[in-house]
């Protein structure tokens, strides 16, 4: 069973590594966002949802659990923002609103997820496989909320065909992610600290 702490405020992963300042927020706020828009094109879609499968979301949950607060919810905004300006880095390489319609409560989903993310692992929550795998599923669950009520009032469906359209089929898919990432996290925390420490 997955378990979340609360502890005393830590630095993420990347916020160890590299120390905030402007510059390194704005190159890691470009470089979240691409990484997201990269997996995004690893893409296919399965008849009659119309919510397809991605990558992109394990980039969230990746962006979201090291990059720190900051920097990960500039990501998820840039990335955001850019693709409904044109930048064509959403799933199947499309861009603009009217491609993302239905799909853009899971889009603003990433930025709560990045941020509910970033700040349970700087309370600690990204140094124990349980505590890891919690903090992805918290992630995959805050997108979940707020894409599949976004994804029912879109095609005027009731709350249940949101939920069976649009978070059932991909439950087995997301879990995979969550376990992998989680599983891995760990050791990278480990990792880091044990290189910051020899400094």
């Amino acid at each position: 069973m997955s378990t979340i702490a609360v502890s005393p405020q830590r630095r993420t992963v990347l916020d160890t590594l590299v120390k905030p300042t402007l510059l390194t927020d704005a190159t890691f706020a470009l470089l979240g966002a691409a990484f997201v828009g990269a997996l995004a094109q690893i893409s296919w879609t399965v008849h009659p949802f119309v919510v397809p499968f991605t990558g992109q979301t394990l980039g969230v949950l990746v962006v979201g659990a090291t990059f720190g607060l900051r920097r990960a919810i500039a990501s998820m905004s840039l990335y955001l923002v850019a693709g409904l300006a044109g930048v064509p880095w959403f799933a199947g390489q499309v861009s603009g609103y009217e491609h993302v319609k239905g799909l853009l409560g899971y889009l603003i989903g990433f930025i709560v997820a990045s941020a509910v993310m970033s700040w349970l692992a700087a309370k600690g929550n990204d140094r124990t496989i349980s505590s890891a795998i919690g903090l992805f599923v918290l992630g995959e669950l805050a997108v979940y909320a707020i894409g599949v009520p976004w994804l029912a009032h879109t095609y005027h469906q009731s709350l249940s065909w949101g939920i069976t359209n649009g978070l059932v089929p991909f439950l087995v898919w997301d879990i995979a992610k969550a376990v992998v990432a989680g599983t891995l996290l760990p050791g990278a925390r480990r990792l880091v600290d044990s290189n910051a420490s020899a400094q």
